[in-house]
């Protein structure tokens, strides 16, 4: 496995400088994000000279870049703005194709209007599944047309909250484009070492050979999010089960400071 962090990690807008602070921490690969290059997440257009610049830096650096992020609400409630999000993704696909980035990572929605990230009890209607895989039709089709995978996460907030709905998603596609991004501290909220260890076992199983990335996220066992280590995630059997799957793939870490990233990044290195 290739150990990495979220780019965003690190401060700053000029990717030669981002890419450095992720390597001096001891990562050999990251999930980019177009902030880090002085760009709205979700732009409108990418540069030429932003390309280059992105492009650059990882050769000076040596870092991989595994994954680019390019989420925005697919089941929001107005399809308006599911619309400008699918036009912007465009953008982030086409991106991905210039730097050679394998996967863009997505998030399957919610219809909570304000967040994308935020649960909403109209999660559940099965009209915003219907939504969500209309919009990911049209996305499918695009990332195909630039040779690029996508990556659908489960997540409690959003739509597909389980790796067995992932796995629902993937099949009704049935496209070789849709892959797996899968964090086990999104796979529960509130849960002792026992039962995370049990639900994530569970869920790697599942998505087995399914999985393009895997996130390094922790939970308290309150539902309070945590660094990679100091919650109820037993990094060890997770790392091992997803060995066992003959998964080989990035390792990325997120959700902690600029600080933690070198004893985080010493931490999974230690079980890879």
């Amino acid at each position: 496995m290739q150990v990495g962090v979220f780019a965003k990690t690190f401060p700053g807008s000029e990717p030669r400088n981002v890419l450095a602070a992720v390597r001096d921490a001891g990562f050999a690969v990251t999930q980019f994000n177009l902030a880090c290059a002085g760009l709205p997440s979700m732009p409108d257009a990418v540069p030429d000279a932003v390309i280059d610049a992105i492009s650059a830096a990882a050769k000076a650096t040596g870092i991989g870049l595994a994954a680019l992020s390019g989420t925005y609400n697919m089941a929001h409630p107005d399809s308006r703005m599911r619309e400008d999000g699918l036009r912007r993704l465009a953008v982030v696909i086409e991106t991905a194709a210039r730097l050679s980035i394998p996967l863009v990572a997505l998030c399957t929605g919610t219809r909570n209007a304000e967040d994308q990230w935020a649960y909403h009890p109209n999660n559940a209607d099965p009209s915003a599944w219907v939504d969500m895989a209309r919009e990911m039709e049209k996305a499918l089709l695009i990332a195909e047309r630039h040779g690029v995978d996508l990556g659908i996460e489960p997540e409690q907030a959003n739509i597909v909250t389980s790796a067995d709905a992932a796995m629902r998603l993937i099949a009704e596609m049935g496209s070789k484009r849709l892959r797996m991004v899968l964090d086990p501290a999104n796979l529960f909220e509130r849960a002792n070492a026992d039962q995370a260890r049990s639900i994530v076992a569970e869920a790697v199983e599942r998505a087995a050979g399914h999985v393009y990335l895997a996130h390094a996220k922790d939970r308290f066992a309150d539902g309070r999010f945590a660094t990679a280590g100091q919650g109820v995630v037993d990094f060890p059997d997770f790392i091992t089960r997803l060995k066992a799957t003959g998964f080989d793939g990035p390792l990325v870490t997120h959700g902690l400071s600029a600080e933690e990233a070198p004893g985080v990044a010493r931490f999974l290195m230690e079980l890879v």
